[in-house]
């Protein structure tokens, strides 16, 4: 790879010299061209060295969960939910939505998808905690400004050879219809299932599959995941405890605000780092921000 770049970095070196000695605006477009794509691909690839961690290199379970706000705070999750989907598709990741909790009269209450890629775990990672939407509400006909919470987990795919001790005692499984998108059959059937862990309260459920065996398999694998991140996180804590920073985990703790009103703006609580361009961010433009919180966490 080294001597790729170094080729590349040549014939850059080569071109830029012809370029001064005349002007060249086919040759001046593929030098700009090319430099952008070395620029990015580089970029990409110091990103990678911070991404060093068990499981970075995995596939992420990511969950969206509507917060307080009703309505409003449904519709966020689910703009949530299609930015995540929009970015795996600008990283040409595979997406497997594993189960979409519908809102009874607008958005999702809960959204679980299964993210294919190389490293999609380790980048998806930094997006994990409470998201926070400022704007004008559509749903108040008094066209007031509200504020709507969302909170976002993301586990690892765990390879299948990973133990996670789950007793069975701890688990209580039940069943329920599908819905939405499946067609007649998982409408008919009790194939959706819903796994509740108790000893943590965690839920994880899968509706994806055809048969309840599937579901049940697909639940247990989100579960094992879940786990493992709650795991992660008591770990973090607990050094956090140690090193004497005090951080409130909740829904006033969030990690990124959206303000579409009274001015736009997206800022990263935790870096700082600002974008001005909401919609774009929305339309899932977020690699900025994941890349600044992989560098600060390895500041720290």
């Amino acid at each position: 790879m080294l001597k790729q770049y170094e080729k590349e970095i040549e014939e850059l070196e080569t071109i830029a010299e012809l370029l001064s000695l005349e002007d060249d605006r086919g040759l001046e477009k593929e030098f700009q061209e090319r430099s952008e794509a070395l620029r990015e691909d580089l970029e990409k690839r110091r990103i990678t060295l911070l991404l060093d961690e068990e499981y970075d290199e995995s596939d992420a379970i990511l969950n969206v969960h509507a917060g307080a706000g009703g309505l409003d705070s449904q519709d966020w999750a689910e703009m949530l939910y299609r930015m995540y989907l929009r970015w795996a598709e600008r990283q040409d990741f595979k997406v497997q939505v594993l189960e979409v909790s519908q809102g009874e009269e607008a958005g999702i209450k809960s959204a679980t998808v299964l993210i294919k890629g190389e490293y999609a775990y380790g980048l998806l990672k930094c997006e994990r905690g409470v998201h926070r939407l400022v704007r004008i509400s559509p749903f108040d006909t008094a066209k007031r400004r509200h504020t709507s919470f969302a909170s976002v987990s993301v586990s690892p795919d765990l390879p299948k050879d990973v133990e996670v001790e789950i007793d069975p005692e701890d688990l209580r499984i039940d069943t329920f219809r599908s819905g939405g998108a499946g067609g007649q059959y998982v409408n008919m059937t009790d194939s959706a299932v819903r796994i509740t862990h108790i000893p943590t309260g965690i839920v994880v459920s899968c509706q994806n599959e055809r048969s309840q065996h599937m579901n049940r398999e697909v639940a247990m694998q989100i579960l094992r995941g879940r786990l493992y991140e709650r795991m992660l996180q008591e770990r973090q804590e607990r050094l956090e405890n140690i090193q004497g920073e005090k951080k409130e985990i909740g829904w006033g703790s969030q990690i990124r605000s959206y303000v579409f009103h009274p001015y736009t703006l997206v800022k990263d609580h935790r870096t700082n780092v600002e974008k001005g361009n909401v919609q774009a961010v929305i339309d899932g433009d977020i690699e900025e921000f994941i890349f600044a919180e992989l560098r600060r966490r390895k500041q720290t």
